[in-house]
């Protein structure tokens, strides 16, 4: 016979399944994390999902409309460039150059930027202060204005678009995990952790560093927008990504020689850009609504 539980066990969610209760309860949360996924996905697959190669191109269609126009086709179901491209399977080609570049970019400044700004957080005194005021200057400066001139004296380039990036990137990080770690260092429970004998790696690692995630992961989606904005828009500048590479900021570019007779060779790229911004500011602001009651 089976018995009867007179005391009913409450399930404790763990900090994590709170965070993520929280995050679902926002509609536009979820949607831009269906945006990131499917960005992510395009990113290692997108090139095996494109009709037709990024530079090939077709004498028979030239500055085609996209298939919901009358005279478009739906083989190019975004309509083709003046050069009888495909812009369907260059912005699937794109995908991997705009939002894959930027990805990675983020994600190298992000551990440039936990280093320095871990070491330097845990320092005292005039050192700390030193460094301080020197990224405050860092900061003062644009991050693209910073991404211009170094592409200025390196050269055009994706591959030089990611370090100049990077570059214009990273202090933002190093500021925020500095200015993190150094107001946590004057909380009680660190004195206590000190008081109990812990050494200094063992107070950054497991007293500190719990409530510097936080801080982590906001930080890193406001960067990848960034990052996505400043790809584009060097692209845009013909300092980035160079024809016929289809990055989709020098799509935009190219397009502005037919934008009269065909917009959608600016605006279809332009769009795509917009979306992937949205859909990584949305996921970071339900991140920071989720995350903001566990500091309470």
């Amino acid at each position: 016979m089976a018995q009867t539980k007179i005391y009913l066990d409450d399930t404790i969610p763990s900090p994590a399944m709170k965070v993520w209760r929280v995050f679902a309860s926002k509609p536009q949360a979820l949607a831009g994390l269906w945006g990131v996924g499917m960005l992510l996905l395009l990113t290692l697959v997108g090139h095996y999902l494109a009709p037709f190669a990024a530079e090939f191109q077709d004498p028979d269609a030239l500055l085609l409309p996209p298939s919901w126009n009358s005279n478009g086709t739906v083989e190019h179901f975004l309509g083709t460039d003046d050069l009888g491209r495909d812009i369907f399977s260059r912005l699937l080609y794109g995908v991997q150059l705009t939002f894959g570049t930027a990805v990675a970019i983020v994600s190298s400044a992000l551990v440039v930027g936990v280093i320095i700004g871990s070491i330097s957080g845990m320092m005292s005194g005039l050192k700390s202060s030193i460094l301080g005021h020197l990224l405050d200057a860092l900061l003062s400066i644009p991050s693209l204005l910073m991404a211009i001139l170094v592409v200025a004296f390196t050269g055009p380039g994706l591959s030089n678009v990611f370090w100049a990036v990077g570059i214009s990137l990273t202090p933002q990080f190093v500021r925020a995990i500095h200015q993190t770690v150094h107001e946590e260092l004057q909380k009680e429970y660190v004195t206590a952790a000190r008081l109990d004998g812990a050494n200094a790696l063992q107070i950054f690692w497991y007293v500190i560093m719990p409530n510097v995630w936080e801080t982590v992961i906001i930080q890193t989606t406001l960067a990848v927008s960034a990052a996505i904005l400043d790809i584009a828009a060097l692209g845009f500048l013909n300092l980035g990504a160079q024809a016929p590479q289809p990055e989709w900021g020098t799509m935009v570019l190219q397009g502005l020689d037919s934008f009269l007779t065909a917009p959608w060779t600016v605006t279809i790229p332009g769009l795509a850009i917009l979306l992937s911004v949205l859909s990584v500011n949305l996921v970071g602001d339900g991140l920071r609504s989720a995350l903001t009651p566990m500091r309470n």
